[in-house]
């Protein structure tokens, strides 16, 4: 039997629904899963209550997309430069991106941004030694409208503690990244990455006022999203191939890619070879009626029930992954993720995934002859939460359970 201390209670709070993997980091053994719906007023409920069922263990780890998540505004240089590369660098972090803005920013783009009400604006501008203009004009235009939601400025090194200093003279709780595009061809998201997530451990989670008191502010470790990226990446790391998945929620439907890299041309972005896209519009519970305007535009039939509404936003979704610039020909491994797709029986799950794996009116590559298999445990969240500092554990608990061979 494992020890208490070897145990650790992964948690995953969503808006709908709370998930548990207790797994032993000896060897990456799941030892009990749980869910429990999402309690309203305040989360912790169900938390405690999926942790009395767990028993003791000698840690909790928890990630978060309750009360909508993470919302991020990106204000960039130039569209198809640095607020590209930094807009997709927010999608790896786990945020939702609810605006994006490019260039000088006036009065009225300052209004836009707030109107989208982010919980996180991210600033970048200019590769290293390139321009630095923009980057300090908007860092004045945010400073001088009153900005109060945190900041995070990971553009031109040359100017960039200039502009986290002309934030925070003014009160705008600001912090410095390494540049998101440090040089032009070369996407680096690690360093803005990590500073989302900072900023969305002590300024997010308890703006949400998802909790009474701070300790649910004190178990989040990062935004989940953030955590299935980890774990998708990790997953990745033993796949002899190209990974792709999707996982549908009740309000959105995100999916992940990770590609090997082809040592080609990656434009003057560069190119993110894990990557994630949200689609905010498509969900089984709160986006079901965007489900099927989406369909109506893209021609999939949708049947009755929430699975096959799974299917069909996942077959939208996917369209949309690879139309983003992803190419999905060499998938080897594809993984379908959410609750739509862990509480039915795996066969029909995996039928559900047909129009992914035979789309051929979506106007993408396909899969050529992938592994179909699904998170039904909770795992890919919990190797996410794991990683750091279970890494062993984190992969074996994967290749047990979502492994292709």
């Amino acid at each position: 039997m494992p020890s208490r201390g070897t145990l650790v209670a992964c948690l995953d709070v969503g808006s709908t629904d709370t998930k548990l993997a207790v797994v032993d980091t000896t060897d990456g053994t799941l030892v009990r899963t749980g869910t429990h719906p999402t309690t309203a007023g305040d989360v912790l409920d169900g938390v405690d209550a999926l942790l009395r069922d767990a028993g003791p263990v000698g840690a909790v780890y928890c990630c978060s997309s309750a009360g909508g998540g993470l919302r991020l505004a990106v204000i960039g240089y130039e569209a198809l430069v640095s607020a590209d590369a930094a807009h997709r660098v927010a999608l790896s972090a786990g945020a939702r991106v609810v605006h994006v803005a490019a260039g000088m920013q006036d009065p009225a783009g300052v209004r836009a941004v707030r109107a989208a009400a982010p919980d996180v604006v991210l600033l970048v501008g200019g590769t290293d030694g390139g321009d630095g203009d923009t980057l300090l004009h908007n860092a004045r235009r945010l400073a001088a409208a009153r900005w109060r939601v945190p900041v995070v400025v990971a553009g031109n090194t040359d100017v960039r503690d200039t502009a986290v200093e002309l934030l925070t003279a003014r009160g705008v709780p600001a912090v410095g990244a390494g540049n998101v595009l440090p040089r032009i061809g070369v996407t680096e998201p690690g360093p803005a990455r990590a500073a989302i997530r900072d900023v969305f451990l002590r300024h997010v989670i308890g703006g949400k006022h998802l909790s009474k008191g701070p300790r649910f502010g004190r178990l989040v470790r990062m935004a989940t999203p953030d955590a299935v990226l980890t774990g998708v990446s990790l997953l990745a790391d033993t796949t002899a191939g190209d990974l792709l998945v999707v996982d549908v929620g009740g309000a959105t439907t995100d999916v992940y890619s990770a590609l090997v890299p082809d040592g080609g041309t990656s434009g003057v972005a560069g190119t993110l070879w894990r990557a994630r896209t949200v689609e905010g519009d498509l969900g089984v519970r709160w986006n079901v009626d965007g489900v099927h305007t989406a369909a109506g535009r893209e021609h999939v039939t949708v049947g009755d029930g929430p699975l096959t509404g799974g299917g069909a936003g996942t077959a939208i979704a996917a369209r949309r992954h690879a139309r983003s610039g992803r190419d999905l020909r060499n998938v080897v491994t594809v993984v379908a993720s959410g609750g739509v797709f862990r509480h039915a029986e795996r066969r029909d799950a995996v039928a559900e995934l047909g129009p992914v794996l035979h789309d051929h009116a979506g106007g993408w590559a396909l899969p050529r002859d992938p592994h179909v298999t699904v998170d039904d445990r909770y795992v890919l969240a919990a190797a996410g939460l794991l990683a750091d500092e279970h890494p062993a554990a984190a992969a074996a608990l994967l290749r047990a359970h979502l492994h292709s061979g």
